[in-house]
């Protein structure tokens, strides 16, 4: 087989073989692994370059998606797999694991603190979240048991805050009651706690 390359758009490197389209690739890569155009190149010795090539990509996926946001080991696995095969987007996490951007434990602790603080989400609901992202259910497990919770004064808060003066409206109740199942807070949880409210004076 016969190797040439193209330049393409911004750092863009397209590969070819017997003329025909292989492989993009950028010119960073390129430069490191130059092949002369014209060259003669057996399968074993693409089968390698390409690899190489699949890595380098898989890597700079795993950046991109982790300068916007955090993710688990599995929600950056998924999405890599859209690009990637499977031998290159295993090698890549496991490279951004072992550099310490990638780990479970840590997501899982900033992200449970953020469903309870921030959005308000009952156990059930954190729970849901956490499994839904791929993360191992003994640390889900763990980073839970830091938390002492009271799910009624949880409800009690969150009803102040936001769904009091629906309390008020006709047919209110019921609509908090259906809002909060939707959070994921059970019907026994929520009735204790609109019951207290029902003892506050505001």
């Amino acid at each position: 087989m016969i190797i040439k390359h193209q330049r393409g758009r911004g750092n863009k490197v397209h590969i070819l073989l017997d003329d025909e389209y292989a492989v993009t690739t950028d010119i960073n890569f390129w430069l490191d692994h130059y092949i002369a155009d014209g060259s003669e190149i057996d399968e074993d010795e693409w089968n390698e370059l390409l690899e190489a090539i699949n890595y380098k990509k898989a890597l700079n996926k795993c950046a991109d998606f982790l300068s916007r946001r955090d993710h688990s080991v599995k929600e950056l696995k998924v999405k890599l797999l859209r690009t990637v095969d499977e031998k290159s987007a295993d090698r890549a996490v496991e490279r951004y694991i072992e550099a310490g951007y990638l780990d479970d434990e840590k997501y899982c602790a900033n992200l449970v603190d953020y469903l309870f603080r921030v959005k308000k989400y009952s156990l059930n609901h954190v729970k849901q979240e956490c499994f839904k992202r791929g993360i191992d259910s003994s640390i889900v497990k763990e980073i839970l048991s830091e938390y002492d919770l009271d799910m009624v004064e949880i409800i009690v808060k969150l009803v102040k805050n936001k769904y009091l003066s629906k309390l008020e409206q006709e047919g209110g109740r019921q609509k908090v009651v259906a809002a909060l199942q939707r959070k994921g807070f059970s019907y026994y949880d929520i009735e204790s706690a609109l019951n207290r409210l029902d003892d506050y004076e505001f």
